[in-house]
């Protein structure tokens, strides 16, 4: 359920709020003054405050920059009379989400909170670079590692500017996600969203797509056709896979970024618009620059504030957080109740190096939803590319495959053991693969430990294991964190 908090010295009011809300899926309290509202914000958890301006002991301004600073990713309404819209537009420009004029009427108060935790869930689901997914109870999910809560905190800075932003990260890890938050938690919020995909446009169509044309340009030109440049006017036009388009559209696309003017194909006008570009690619740009494939002009002007989305195998503490929010998605999609994932599937599942990131892990998780007949997930339900498992031994390897491409064993292994940093010792000639892997579990996690002086939450973000895993490891293992930690 959400958690919303007003604020106003006029008791009356803040209880005509709280009715007007309480029909809804939200849990309301209330403060009197700015000075509580910040003390309750620092004490507990929310997701929205409504709070007016002119209050005594703290101001609404200065309350809302308190809030702000604790956590952004609260979401302020400013409550204000007609005489002071004009600090109410203040807020608005220092972070809060807009501003309601008193007195209030219901209808418009119920209408911008949903559509604010719309926003709010946008940018949380953003954190999990997930698909935008709110659960019965109202509950979201945050990514717990350094990486995403730095992603989060640049969301909510670049999404009160106007300045070009350009998101690279893999296929899969979210960047559609990201321009979507940076639109709808700006003032252009209630504007158009447009996406192109500029590699699945062909070439001789992709002038026409972004500038539009007017009737009989070319050949099948049969009606004047808008370019998705004007249909965003006013708002954000993202632009998927920008490092597909060629040389000449590199010119043109630099020419309306930096005029915000452009020509319609075969139209003797220009045309004037008020975007804000969001760009994003899964390519190496320099490598382009410095073959010639991209223009390093353009790359500068979409380069002003860029955001790298890590990878899923770097952010391995967010796993477990995705996997749960999956499971709640497609037990409502499937109609089924899977409560969760065994411990050997979620080693399976922590261990992988997920090419295919976020995107991979909902297909395995759908995957694991469709095979699995218990109420959780094990590992003979997850596909062969994450269990190892291809209906022969768990490495998907024959016995004659065990074989080199001679069809011998390589008689230099022989007796010969392989030492790493953790002391552990491979002997060629007692192989158990379980026996093995579980030592040099136990190894890695001690040599952690040391490395950390037994501090479970650096050794789990240095480690790059999520925590709840390195606490079960340590308790299978009988590892005492605390034996490891130096008596300076």
């Amino acid at each position: 359920m959400f958690k919303v908090l007003v604020v106003d010295d006029d008791s009356d009011l803040r209880l005509s709020v709280a009715s007007a809300l309480s029909e809804g899926n939200y849990s309301v309290d209330q403060a009197s003054n700015g000075e509580e509202a910040v003390n309750r914000v620092r004490a507990g958890r929310y997701n929205l405050v409504l709070l007016d301006v002119n209050m005594p002991q703290m101001t609404g301004l200065e309350a809302l920059r308190e809030i702000k600073a604790h956590d952004p990713s609260i979401i302020v309404i400013v409550l204000t009379a007609f005489s002071n819209v004009r600090d109410a537009v203040d807020a608005t420009r220092n972070g809060a989400y807009n501003y309601l004029e008193k007195p209030i009427k219901a209808d418009n108060l119920v209408y911008m909170v949903d559509k604010a935790l719309k926003a709010h869930n946008m940018v949380r689901s953003v954190s999990l670079a997930a698909p935008v997914f709110r659960l019965q109870n109202g509950q979201d999910f945050v990514g717990q590692s350094n990486e995403m809560k730095r992603i989060f905190s640049v969301i909510d800075k670049l999404s009160q500017v106007e300045t070009a932003v350009l998101i690279r990260g893999e296929s899969g890890t979210g960047k559609e996600l990201v321009a979507q938050a940076l639109h709808f938690n700006s003032p252009r919020k209630d504007n158009r969203f447009v996406t192109v995909n500029c590699s699945a446009i062909p070439e001789n169509l992709i002038e026409s797509e972004f500038f539009g044309h007017e009737k009989g340009a070319f050949t099948g030109a049969d009606q004047r056709k808008i370019g998705k440049f004007q249909y965003a006017d006013g708002g954000t036009l993202f632009l998927d896979e920008i490092g597909d388009i060629s040389a000449a559209m590199q010119v043109k696309l630099l020419r309306a970024l930096q005029t915000k003017r452009f020509t319609p194909v075969g139209a003797n006008r220009e045309i004037e618009v008020d975007v804000r570009i969001v760009a994003a690619t899964n390519r190496n740009l320099e490598e382009m620059i410095r073959t010639g494939h991209f223009r390093e002009d353009l790359f500068y002007r979409l380069n002003v504030l860029p955001i790298l989305l890590p990878p899923l195998r770097q952010r391995k503490n967010d796993i477990e957080h995705l996997v749960r929010h999956f499971i709640e998605k497609f037990n409502q999609q499937h109609g089924k109740n899977i409560s969760g994932v065994s411990e050997a599937a979620m080693d399976l599942i922590v261990s992988h190096s997920w090419p295919g990131n976020i995107r991979e892990l909902e297909n395995v998780i759908e995957h694991a939803f469709v095979i699995e007949s218990r109420d959780e997930i094990q590992s003979s339900s997850l596909p062969a590319s994450v269990s190892g498992s291809h209906g022969e031994d768990a490495d998907g390897v024959t016995e004659a495959g065990l074989e080199d491409a001679d069809g011998i064993l390589p008689e230099s292994l022989e007796g010969a053991p392989l030492s790493i940093e953790t002391g552990f010792r491979l002997d060629i000639n007692h192989l158990d693969f379980q026996a093995n892997k579980e030592e040099f579990e136990r190894q890695f996690l001690i040599s952690a430990l040391k490395a950390f002086n037994g501090r479970i939450n650096q050794t789990a973000m240095h480690a790059n294991i999520p925590k709840k895993t390195l606490l079960r490891k340590l308790e299978k293992y009988g590892i005492r964190a605390r034996e490891y930690s130096r008596q300076d």
